[in-house]
C-alpha cells in the first residue's frame, strides 16, 4: 500500500475516533461556539466588541483544534500504550504523524468555517478582506500550536493530571491574549505579558485579514513572533517525543 493510502487510512480512522468522543468534540466545537455565542449576545448592540470577539474566538478555535487536543490526545494514547503499539505495526511513524496533522487540520478548518460563517451572517463581521493572509495566518497557528501541543505533552506524567496541565496554560493565555476583550486596553504588564504569547499576534493577524483589512505587510511581525513560537515548538516536540508510556 502506498504512503498516501496508508495516511489516508490512518486519517479516516482518527476522524472515527474523534467523533466518537463526545468530550474531545465538546472541547473542539462546542466550547468556542458556546464562549461566540454568549459573547456574541452580550455585545450584540456594539459592534466595534463584535469586530474584537470574532478573530478572538477564531484564533482560540485554532488553538482547542491543536495545542489543546494533540497534548490531550497524545498523552493518553502514550500511557495507555497505544502509540508503543503502533510503532510495532507495520504503519510507518511519518505516515501516522501526518494522518494526526491531518486530523487537527480538519478540525481547525471546520471550526474555522462555522466561526467566520456565524460572524458574516449574525454578528455583521462580514467576510474576510485577506483570504491570502487569513490563510497564513491559519497555517502558521495551526504548525505552531500543534508543535507545542505535542511539546507539552511531553511534560505531562499521566493522563489523569492532562487536564489540569493543559488548562493552566489554556486558560491564562485566552485571558491574556485578547480573545474577550481589545488587549490594547489591558493593564501595561498585561499588555508587556500578551506581546510575548504567539496567541496574540496570531488574533491580530486574524483581526486584519477578517475585520480591520489592514495590508499584510503591516502585520509580518505578527506572523514572525508565531512563527518563531513554531520553530521553538518543533525543536521541543521532536526531541521529547516518546512511543512509550512513562515509567516511575
Amino acid at each position: 500500500m502506498s504512503d498516501v493510502a496508508l495516511t489516508w487510512r490512518q486519517y479516516r480512522l482518527e476522524r472515527k475516533m474523534f467523533w466518537r468522543n463526545p468530550s474531545a468534540a465538546f472541547f473542539n466545537f462546542v466550547l468556542p461556539l458556546l464562549f461566540l455565542a454568549l459573547f456574541g449576545a452580550i455585545f450584540a448592540g456594539s459592534q466595534e466588541d463584535l469586530d474584537i470577539i470574532v478573530p478572538g474566538i477564531a484564533g482560540m478555535s485554532i488553538m482547542t483544534t491543536t495545542f489543546v487536543a494533540l497534548a490531550m490526545n497524545l498523552v493518553f494514547l502514550r500511557e495507555q500504550g497505544v502509540l508503543k503499539r503502533l510503532r510495532g505495526t507495520p504503519l510507518p511513524s511519518g505516515n501516522y504523524l501526518a494522518a494526526l496533522a491531518g486530523h487537527s487540520v480538519t478540525n481547525t478548518a471546520i471550526q474555522l468555517g462555522i466561526v467566520i460563517g456565524a460572524g458574516a451572517l449574525l454578528f455583521g463581521v462580514g467576510l474576510p478582506h485577506d483570504w491570502l493572509m487569513l490563510v497564513t495566518f491559519v497555517a502558521v497557528g495551526v504548525v505552531c500550536f500543534a508543535a507545542l501541543g505535542v511539546a507539552l505533552s511531553h511534560a505531562i506524567p499521566n493522563f489523569d493530571s492532562a487536564p489540569a496541565y493543559v488548562n493552566a496554560i489554556f486558560l491564562p493565555v485566552i485571558v491574556v491574549s485578547g480573545v474577550f476583550y481589545d488587549a490594547d486596553n489591558a493593564p501595561a504588564f498585561l499588555r508587556d505579558i500578551a506581546q510575548v504569547l504567539p496567541l496574540t499576534h496570531l488574533i491580530d493577524g486574524l483581526s486584519a485579514a477578517m475585520v480591520t483589512g489592514a495590508a499584510f505587510a503591516d502585520h509580518l511581525d505578527d506572523l514572525a513572533v508565531v512563527l518563531v513560537w513554531a520553530a521553538i515548538g518543533i525543536v521541543l516536540a521532536v526531541r521529547g517525543f516518546s512511543w512509550e508510556a512513562r515509567r516511575g
